[in-house]
């Protein structure tokens, strides 16, 4: 079975029985706009996904291990775990010509200070560079050529996009699975540590990203969010279901962000009884065995009771 195939901070590899068991039953597709380093894709080890990011230098990574993975393993045997050569690398993206350079080179580049750099850490200035440190590793999984084979059976089965979360909108159906796993909202003004692009994730974008949710759950699509623990993302969200979940995060310089720390997950379905809320205008979570104040939506309310007399679904009127 094929898993991730690199390190990264804020990743989901000790969230993933969780974010597992409280999967819908029965979804469609499964769409990840925020692929990062696809914990959740990789253990869910199915065909016919749908992975995308905004980091074409990461999208690279997947497209190559798709398409040549003998020839990226090939590429990754010539590495050296020295800090000289691995600022030597890093380098290569101030070059003129590195716009130029091979796929599958770049995928190995990324690859490399992937696992010699820092705690595995993506960062980029605001001209777009790489500026992790040296690792300083002893002896660094730079190669697993086994899990490169499998990870390319699993791709080749997979759509990769590279753009922004939006791109997906006209993609997605009724019944799909949309998993999201943006940049975190920081803790404090100070907490946020990594740019994975030049842009940044603002404010501005996680606001876009509450209406995109808003409307994935107007098409009947499910989806999961996760984010960090604090009051304004529960206020961003709070007409959805909310979990919280402990991970632990050490790539911090405050206290706060090191250690366990709660993080949340946002869902439009119950994760209990894996019921999809339904949306409808200006009303409230319901399902048709409850009392419900339906605010001038009888007629609606009729139709879906009828369309849902035998099933226990939850339907939800905004």
């Amino acid at each position: 079975m094929p898993k991730p195939i690199l390190k990264w901070v804020g990743g989901k590899r000790q969230l993933v029985q969780t974010i597992k068991s409280c999967l819908p039953r029965n979804h469609k597709r499964y769409f990840e706009p925020f692929i990062g380093g696809g914990a959740v894709f990789f253990a869910l080890n199915k065909s016919g996904c749908h992975i995308s990011d905004l980091n074409a230098e990461l999208i690279n990574v997947y497209k190559v291990v798709q398409l040549h993975p003998k020839k990226l393993i090939k590429s990754l045997k010539k590495h050296s775990n020295t800090a000289e050569y691995y600022y030597k690398i890093r380098a290569l993206d101030r070059s003129p010509n590195f716009s130029e350079m091979p796929a599958v080179d770049k995928a190995s580049r990324f690859i490399f200070l992937n696992k010699t750099g820092f705690n595995g850490l993506y960062r980029v200035n605001k001209s777009g560079y790489q500026n992790v440190s040296f690792g300083g590793y002893i002896n660094p999984n730079i190669l697993d050529e086994h899990n490169i084979l499998e990870s390319s059976i699993l791709l080749k089965q997979t759509e990769i996009i590279q753009g922004d979360f939006e791109q997906i909108r006209y993609k997605v159906k009724d019944g799909d699975f949309v998993y999201l796993d943006p940049p975190y909202m920081p803790l404090s003004k100070t907490s946020s540590f990594t740019s994975y692009n030049p842009g940044g994730f603002h404010l501005a974008d996680q606001e876009r990203l509450v209406d995109f949710c808003n409307y994935l759950d107007s098409l009947g699509v499910y989806f999961m969010l996760s984010n960090s623990s604090n009051a304004e993302v529960s206020e961003l969200y709070s007409g959805y279901r909310i979990k919280e979940v402990y991970a632990s995060r050490s790539v911090n310089c405050k206290a706060e962000g090191r250690g366990k720390i709660k993080e949340l997950l946002i869902m439009n379905y119950d994760p209990n009884t894996l019921n999809h809320w339904f949306a409808m205008p200006d009303g409230v979570l319901l399902n048709h065995e409850s009392a419900i104040d339906i605010k001038n939506h009888s007629m609606h309310l009729m139709l879906l009771n009828n369309y849902f007399s035998n099933s226990d679904r939850e339907i939800r009127l905004h």
